[in-house]
């Protein structure tokens, strides 16, 4: 019976061979084992192993080109000291001559200052020395509601704040504008108000933190501070006003700027308070000066 060729048997060892390694199926595995380290690394370290660790040139003209190198580092970093100590001293002068003129302009205006004070008062006091010759009522009258003069009697105390925690409400309302976020801060509108509301209730005379307003007093903002005739106020805002306090203060409760304020302080949180006073003493305006007028002289015909 003829039967077919048999394969010889590859797991018998042949004579005189080696005998076959268990991990022969796995040469991949055996290679990453056996060759842990790349040979282009193994040839890198063993170059530098012949040329040392320091990776510097040994060739005497790659050492000339370092030390080349080298010297142009340090002439750039010398010059660049030098310049800067040559220019320290000048910046120096510079700032220390910019300082002095400041300091000596500063006591110029301190000066100048002085002068218009004391200039200021010399006018006061001889206007306050015009002032006093007999006229009568009448330029009584007139000194009070010019400011010109000090004044006391009884009358009200207004006191206006902002709200405790100034609150970021609808900018509608009272004030009618999208100009202020902060609904919880006292504005000069607020202000003005207040005062014209005091005037058109019968008051005599007004201050605002002790600034004596007049005709020609201004309530205006800068940024978010209240301006007094240009002077910068801080609240509380104290508004004292001189009259018939019983009567002034029921007609401010009950005019227009009385319920304004209330509106404020119902809405915004604004705090404040009206109460009678039996005594004020309000100063006179500084810096204020009263011109009378004469009539012409003439035949006293008017013309037609």
């Amino acid at each position: 019976m003829c039967g077919m060729p048999q394969q010889p048997d590859r797991s018998s060892p042949v004579p005189g061979a080696a005998p076959r390694r268990p991990d022969a199926s796995m040469s991949l595995l055996t290679n990453v084992m056996e060759h842990s380290l790349d040979d282009g690394y193994a040839e890198a370290a063993a170059r530098r192993g012949e040329v040392g660790s320091s990776r510097l040139p040994t060739e005497l003209r790659g050492r000339l080109w370092v030390a080349a190198g080298l010297v142009l580092a340090a002439v750039v970093v010398t010059l660049g000291a030098a310049q800067a100590q040559v220019s320290a001293p000048t910046e120096a002068k510079e700032r220390q001559k910019l300082a002095d003129r400041i300091q000596t302009e500063t006591a110029s205006a301190d000066r100048l200052q002085r002068d218009v004070d004391a200039l200021r008062d010399r006018v006061s006091a001889e206007q306050q020395a015009a002032l006093k010759h007999p006229g009568g009522d009448s330029n009584s009258a007139l000194e009070v509601m010019a400011a010109a003069t000090p004044v006391r009697g009884s009358g009200v105390k207004l006191v206006v704040d902002d709200a405790e925690e100034a609150t970021q409400g609808d900018t509608g309302g009272p004030r009618e504008s999208t100009s202020f976020a902060d609904t919880g801060r006292v504005r000069d509108r607020d202000m003005q108000r207040v005062v014209n509301g005091l005037w058109a209730c019968g008051a005599e005379a007004v201050t605002v933190n002790g600034q004596r307003l007049t005709a020609l007093s201004a309530i205006r903002a800068a940024g978010e501070a209240i301006l007094v005739d240009n002077k910068p106020l801080a609240p509380p805002y104290t508004v004292l006003a001189i009259g018939d306090g019983e009567r002034l203060s029921t007609a401010f409760r009950n005019s227009a700027d009385g319920q304004y304020l209330r509106v404020l302080q119902d809405n915004y949180g604004i705090r404040a308070s009206i109460s009678v006073q039996k005594s004020l003493e309000l100063a006179a305006a500084p810096s204020l000066i009263v011109r009378y007028a004469k009539p012409a002289a003439g035949n006293g015909k008017g013309s037609k």
